[in-house]
């Protein structure tokens, strides 16, 4: 995810409001925006929580451009203490921390409906994997005509 730039593309002009909704839901904004919630955290702290919840870190870079663009967005503020050393600490606007409840309430869908997806998943699975058998059943069955002609 980089820093959106107004007239970056013609995709955002058209649809602004699609943007906005990739950087919601991007896999690292989600996460973002659910662990601000809480809490006001430090870049490091933030880094932290968000890799243990997925248990596979995300990169200083890929979290700074997550948070730029948040922050740009109107979702995330940025507070620099002028203090040695530095502080930075990120938390949600109120239009944040409206998005990340509605993120959090989504998150928590895909929780409680996981095992239906997941017996949605293996029907559709078997039933791919009887067509493919179908299929190569059919194409066997008209390969000797073929041969015979």
């Amino acid at each position: 995810m980089t820093v959106s730039v107004k007239g970056a593309g013609d995709a955002q002009a058209m649809c602004p409001h699609r943007l906005v909704l990739e950087h919601v839901t991007s896999r690292w904004g989600v996460l973002v925006l659910i662990e601000l919630l809480g809490r006001p955290y430090r870049f490091s702290e933030l880094r932290r929580a968000i890799g243990g919840a997925v248990g596979r870190g995300v990169s200083e870079k890929m979290l700074t451009q997550t948070l730029q663009t948040l922050e740009r967005d109107g979702l995330v503020h940025r507070d620099a203490k002028p203090v040695i050393p530095p502080r930075v600490d990120y938390s949600l606007t109120a239009l944040g921390r409206e998005a990340a409840e509605q993120v959090r309430a989504l998150a928590r869908w895909t929780e409680t409906r996981m095992g239906e997806v997941e017996q949605a998943r293996r029907a559709y699975d078997e039933r791919r994997r009887a067509d493919g058998e179908r299929r190569r059943a059919d194409e066997e069955a008209r390969e000797p005509r073929s041969r015979a002609s």
